[in-house]
């Protein structure tokens, strides 16, 4: 099993920044990619962005995100992150990571992104 811990996530004007962090423990060889989705209310839970585990660490980014948001990863912490810059009001949703494996994907309980003036 893979456990993920999420932080960081809160109350921002718009055009401010947040980071959200997301820590795995447990089998994390096991993982090839993680990524971070978000849900807001009376909507879908959507894809922001992933990265790969590989040496590549290759990226992927929803197109509403693009240019404002960067997933990063630090491997020695088994921790992936969201730069998340330029926020707008419609960025306000529920941030949960996700982790990829072969058999299943693991999800994170989720953080509360709220943007507003």
């Amino acid at each position: 099993q893979v456990q993920l811990v999420e932080s960081g996530g809160g109350l921002v004007q718009p055009g401010g920044s947040l980071r959200l962090s997301c820590a795995a423990s447990g089998i994390i060889f096991r993982i090839y990619a993680m990524g971070w989705y978000r849900q807001a209310p009376g909507n879908p839970r959507e894809l922001v962005a992933t990265i790969t585990n590989d040496s590549g660490g290759s990226t992927n980014y929803a197109d509403s995100v693009k240019g404002r948001f960067t997933i990063s990863r630090d491997n020695a912490k088994n921790t992936v992150y969201l730069q998340m810059n330029s926020l707008k009001p419609e960025d306000t949703a529920v941030y949960y990571c996700n982790a990829k494996l072969i058999t299943h994907d693991s999800w994170g309980q989720g953080t509360q992104v709220t943007v507003s003036s």
